[in-house]
């Protein structure tokens, strides 16, 4: 049996494509850091069953899902899931690292 990740992180975007290289790097960043985190994207269509199955952490949302944050900030706080939209810049720069930190930052602040 597979160990579980310690902290899932859950990117939604429209197709579930867009943030499949973003994904990587932050499983790379978090590799280099030595943090325990699962990262996955999904398409919007299809985050309702990613978190009824998912053991998810922390809900994040690419830029250009943005429309649908009231959706999904119920949908978190029903859960208690810590929830945001990714910074448009780092999104933009695909840089890992940055919205690792976002994530990592948004379950600091989980009561």
């Amino acid at each position: 049996m597979i160990p579980m990740a310690q902290k899932t992180i859950m990117l939604v975007c429209s197709a579930g494509m867009s943030t499949s290289m973003l994904v990587q790097r932050m499983k790379k960043a978090a590799a280099a850091d030595g943090i325990d985190v699962d990262v996955f994207a999904t398409a919007a269509a299809d985050a309702d069953n990613k978190l009824a199955s998912e053991p998810v952490s922390v809900l994040m949302l690419g830029p250009q899902v943005r429309f649908m944050e009231s959706q999904f900030k119920a949908k978190a706080d029903e859960k208690k899931i810590p929830m945001a939209v990714i910074d448009m810049k780092a999104y933009g720069m695909m840089d890992g690292e940055k919205v690792l930190r976002q994530a990592l930052g948004l379950l600091d602040q989980k009561v």
